[in-house]
């Protein structure tokens, strides 16, 4: 069965590079020595003028059908931005990312480096000192512990950054709007103070 199946696989792709060669290949034109078509003869694609000829759309790429007409099965869909490499606490369970496969572990992990993770989040370094992972908290793979809290904070600054760039100056420019606000209000409320005092005299 298996020879049948790649014997009409192989014949199926001469015959598609074959039909491929024929649509791209253009016929030579007819020479004096052929002799030419007849004046009431169908026109043949060399004769036609290039704007005439018909072009075809590409192939689509298509998954083969399995045994039985059902299509191979699609892969899941994923948001296009992989996860780093690495441990992190998810609702009390270390999931393990690694070669871009995530998956909760099943027993202690011991990292390159020494450092040995339970699967309840608590990490031994390899000095011996034992530290309890927190909700969100990242171990990488080479045994570097970093903060949920750590995280937002390089997240944020990496946000600024960009937008620094994209905006160059704004930020500056929405400060002193915000101090020249809070100088005029500090004016209003000490003006209005000195209406009371006067008034109270």
């Amino acid at each position: 069965m298996k020879v049948i199946t790649s014997s009409l696989l192989l014949g199926a792709a001469l015959l598609l590079t074959l039909g491929a060669e024929a649509q791209t290949q253009p016929t030579p034109a007819a020479t004096p020595a052929q002799g030419t078509a007849p004046t009431g003869a169908a026109p043949t694609p060399a004769t036609q003028p290039p704007a005439a000829r018909r072009v075809l759309a590409p192939r689509r790429v298509v998954a083969p059908r399995r045994a039985g007409g059902a299509a191979a099965p699609t892969r899941a869909k994923t948001s296009g931005v992989m996860a780093k490499d690495g441990l992190m606490l998810q609702d009390g369970r270390v999931i393990l990312t690694e070669l871009g496969r995530t998956a909760p572990i099943e027993q202690d992990k011991r990292l390159l480096n020494g450092t040995l993770i339970t699967t309840k989040g608590q990490v031994t370094n390899v000095e011996g000192v034992t530290s309890q992972m927190g909700e969100g908290d990242y171990l990488s793979l080479t045994g570097r512990l970093t903060t949920k809290r750590e995280m937002m904070e390089a997240d944020s600054v990496r946000k600024l950054v960009a937008y620094d760039l994209k905006h160059p100056g704004k930020r500056k420019e929405i400060e002193k709007a915000r101090e020249k606000a809070e100088k005029e209000r500090a004016k209003a409320e000490k003006e209005a103070a000195k209406a009371k005092a006067k008034a109270g005299r």
